[in-house]
């Protein structure tokens, strides 16, 4: 399969990617970080797989999601009939659940299922007994029953069962997952589930307040961020998966089943801006106890429940999505020192108390602690938002968030009367605002760049209007704009970076695809200095580069016109519902910071 012929579903704990085979090649149970039971994205069938098809079908004739929901609906059109396949997790309860409803469409079908359970990413085959009209799988500290409308049989390690459909008749299998140690849990009746689930999505999708173009994909990104949040602590994954390649065959391979801090601004943008208030308030009560304790132990990305340790480790067993290697489970970055997550939290907690319109004394002291360490590092180099494993330089965009951080400090101290020492904060944004200027742009280019005397250009330089650094029809940004169109596109699409420039700045080997989140600042930034047809044109482009079921990774082939890296990307959606929201001139009442941040540009200048 291509990344981009998985759909997701989920149940707000975890999610499993579906095939155009009808496979479900990925799965983690009973979280999203939890070793997978289904690994075969990363593998073949016998790392995990669970496969229910015609006999002896390939691809599936056609594929959508139910309205407004996760329930996942396949169809096979072959000679002798039609045939649907209904997948859903409904809305946890005790346990995990798995639903799949085989529908006879027309005519007789002859279907099969084969369904390998493998523990721990794929290395542990589990024991497996076929008794009561029920298939168990035990291993450690996991078990899982697989109930059935149909007998199966136990063989090499797996449930096979082969049986036919005839129009009108049903089908269905529940996979549940839950601890070794806990009784056989209770059968579930899947019609009751799929009703379930569908009520659940359709409730939710209910709060949205978004009226702009573009309706139908706005809504089903904003569907993908809620699959993408932990339900217990609110915390926003950047991705369903680990390891799928930003180069087919190549070592970028990253773990992305946890919650960055630089995601949160972007986040409560597109939450607070389509009505979702309630997970806005979720995830910024999950920022807060991610970030509190020692400022100086901050960290770029945290666990699902903020735990702070995930060593990164590889999986020497798998050999990768198309050969991909390594394939890793953790993230090292967590050790990387990269100063514009203060800023990032910063700005978080300030478009939170804004659209709150009022204060938090909590998060105010939280705030202050930042801001201490933020007054001593500042001037430190770090490793920048790209988790670059090269050496640390001064990233301009690690310098303008600093600058966010201390001007963020002054505007709460000046619009909530929050206690601070305001002329040290007003002092230090100016002061790195000159430096900015100064080292981080070149005059003879007539562009921002990567980092102070680089040659090379980062994607993240579109930002520096958008958290107010200078305004957009600041000569030296219409000039930056236009030099990462010029250097950074791709077919159509923005580069991260150049990994070449500079003699290598991320100390890796090989390059990557284009960036869809970074496109669509691209379209944020066209728009901004006033190019918004041609921002219009290329965000129509961007939309087509999403799956048959409206999802998007984290970057694009354009050559190949293939997804790459991990999937879904949070990011590429949260990109997707704020770009909508610009050119569609959509405002919500929670964000006065644009006004805000407007005069304090215009009082620099």
């Amino acid at each position: 399969m291509r990344i981009e012929e998985y759909g997701m579903i989920g149940d707000l704990h975890t999610a499993a990617l579906v095939g155009t085979d009808g496979s479900i090649d990925w799965l983690c149970l009973p979280r999203f970080d939890s070793p997978a039971c289904f690994a075969a994205l990363l593998g073949d069938e016998d790392h995990g797989s669970w496969r229910l098809a015609p006999l002896g079908a390939d691809r599936c004739t056609r594929r959508s999601y139910r309205g407004d929901t996760l329930i996942l609906e396949t169809e096979w059109d072959t000679p002798e009939g039609s045939v649907r396949v209904t997948d859903a997790m409904p809305p946890r309860g005790r346990a995990a659940d798995v639903v799949r409803v085989v529908e006879g469409l027309g005519g007789e079908v002859r279907m099969s299922t084969a369904m390998r359970l493998r523990f721990g990413y794929g290395k542990v085959v589990p024991w497996i007994r076929c008794h009561d009209g029920h298939f168990s799988a035990v291993a450690g500290p996991d078990a899982a029953w697989l109930e059935s409308d149909v007998e199966l049989q136990a063989e090499d390690g797996a449930a096979h069962a082969e049986f036919t459909v005839s129009e009108g008749e049903r089908v269905a299998f529940v996979l549940t997952h839950q601890p070794s140690h806990h009784d056989r849990p209770t059968a579930v009746d899947a019609d009751a589930a799929l009703a379930d689930t569908e009520e659940f999505w359709t409730d939710w999708i209910g709060d949205l307040r978004y009226e702009g173009e573009w309706d139908e994909a706005v809504r089903r990104s904003l569907i993908t961020l809620k699959a993408l949040t932990y339900a217990p602590t609110g915390g926003i994954l950047a991705a369903a998966t680990t390891s799928l390649p930003e180069e087919l065959g190549g070592v970028r391979n990253w773990d992305y089943r946890f919650c960055w801090l630089r995601d949160a601004s972007f986040v409560l943008q597109a939450l607070l801006g389509t009505g979702f208030v309630a997970e806005a308030a979720a995830w910024r009560r999950w920022l807060l106890r991610a970030a509190a304790g020692d400022p100086a132990d901050l960290q770029i990305m945290y666990g699902l429940d903020g735990r702070h340790w995930l060593p990164e480790n590889e999986l020497d067993w798998l050999p990768g999505y198309e050969g991909s290697r390594p394939v890793r489970v953790g993230n090292a970055a967590t050790g990387q020192f990269q100063l514009d997550v203060w800023g990032e939290t910063l700005d978080a907690l300030h478009l939170a108390r804004e659209a709150e319109d009022g204060t938090d004394e909590d998060a105010w002291d939280l705030q202050k602690g930042l801001l201490e360490f933020l007054a001593e590092h500042w001037g430190r180099p770090d490793d920048g938002l790209w988790e670059i494993r090269g050496e640390q330089r001064h990233f301009v965009h690690s310098k303008v968030m600093a600058w966010v951080g201390f001007d963020r400090a002054v505007q709460a101290a000046e619009h909530f009367g929050l206690d601070g020492p305001v002329e040290r904060w007003r002092e230090l944004r100016d002061r790195v605002h000159a430096e900015v200027c100064d080292r981080g742009y070149d005059p003879v280019r007539g562009t921002f760049t990567q980092f102070y005397g680089s040659k090379g250009l980062d994607a993240a330089l579109l930002l520096l209007p958008v958290v107010g650094f200078l305004p957009w029809d600041d000569p030296r940004i219409v000039g930056t704009v236009e030099a990462v169109q010029r250097e950074l596109t791709r077919g159509g699409y923005v580069l991260r970076y150049d990994p070449l420039a500079d003699s290598g700045v991320d100390g890796l080997p090989g390059t990557e695809g284009t960036f869809l989140a970074c496109t669509f600042w691209l379209v944020d930034a066209l728009h901004g200095i006033g190019r918004t047809a041609e921002a219009r044109e290329l965000f129509e482009r961007l939309l087509k580069t999403c799956n048959d079921l409206g999802l998007l990774s984290e970057e694009f082939d354009p050559a190949t016109a293939r997804h790459l890296g991990n999937t879904p990307q949070a990011y590429s959606h949260v990109g997707l519902v704020n770009s909508a929201r610009h050119l569609s001139g959509v405002h919500a009442a929670t964000e006065p910071r644009a006004v805000a941040r407007k005069a304090t540009t215009q009082e620099k200048g």
